[in-house]
């Protein structure tokens, strides 16, 4: 990975009179990682940027979450914009008509894993189980150093029948274990639609991918050859072509986008 903004000389010319489609994550990447997923309201400076961004005609903008749909919109509370829930297995915003793979079926069984999961690891101090709906997580960023192996060994036990009958499929992250339906389906897949079917000026548009966790991967994968794909945090083993440090240098480039003629 190139470090971003030792090439804006490239870059800015690239950008300069193009249509832009911007896809952000949100957590880590619009707003820091809180302790817990309730506090992630997303920052002044950031809302001010994406309204910004959203209200200008050459830029088209999405949020693509691991939260629920409902979730993040409520967290970001911008309008006008696209967003997507359970890392693009819902989707929803302005002229979009996108229908989700997960069958009843999968939401059932992730339903039962939560009530086994809360069952067993209730008992955990720290530990938070959310039910999203079309995805389940298992946050134990304040659960006792000594108490994370147990949490990991609960949450491979409880769900390794339906993963080996190929039921569910599980994901780490940054502090937390997902569970989700066995479609093939991620932030990749949501970025392609996006782009084929929300795009205005496909052959001209340049996308844009943020992003700093695991899940955020699948997206600079498929974007590895068009558009720019951008990390946040410190360079490591991804597949983004460019990175930055922190959140506040993504409120920074995102302030260049919003300049740029």
């Amino acid at each position: 990975m190139r470090y971003l903004f030792h090439f804006l000389d490239k870059i800015e010319p690239a950008l300069a009179n193009r249509p832009i489609f911007l896809f952000l994550d949100y957590d880590g990447t619009v707003t820091p990682i809180r302790k817990k997923p309730a506090l992630g309201h997303i920052s002044k400076r950031s809302k001010k940027l994406i309204v910004e961004l959203s209200k200008s005609p050459r830029c088209r903008l999405a949020i693509i979450s691991g939260r629920s749909l409902k979730d993040v919109r409520k967290m970001a509370g911008v309008s006008g914009i696209i967003y997507g829930g359970n890392h693009g297995l819902e989707m929803q915003g302005p002229q979009i008509r996108f229908q989700s793979p997960v069958s009843k079926k999968h939401k059932a069984i992730l339903r039962q894993l939560h009530r086994r999961l809360v069952e067993k690891l209730s008992p955990v101090k720290g530990v938070l189980i959310e039910n999203k709906g079309l995805s389940l997580s298992v946050h134990y960023r304040l659960v006792a150093a000594k108490d994370r192996p147990l949490v990991k060994t609960v949450f491979r036990q409880i769900t390794s029948a339906d993963v080996e009958r190929k039921q569910i499929l599980v994901k780490p992250g940054k502090m937390v274990l997902e569970a989700f339906p066995p479609v093939e389906w991620n932030k990749g897949k949501a970025v392609q639609w996006l782009l084929k079917n929300a795009a205005v000026n496909n052959t001209r548009i340049v996308p844009i991918y943020i992003g700093d966790d695991v899940t955020d991967e699948d997206a600079f994968k498929v974007l590895k050859y068009r558009g720019l794909s951008i990390y946040v945090g410190k360079p490591g083993k991804s597949r983004a072509r460019y990175y930055v440090k922190d959140i506040n240098e993504v409120h920074d480039f995102l302030s260049l986008i919003a300049k740029l003629k």
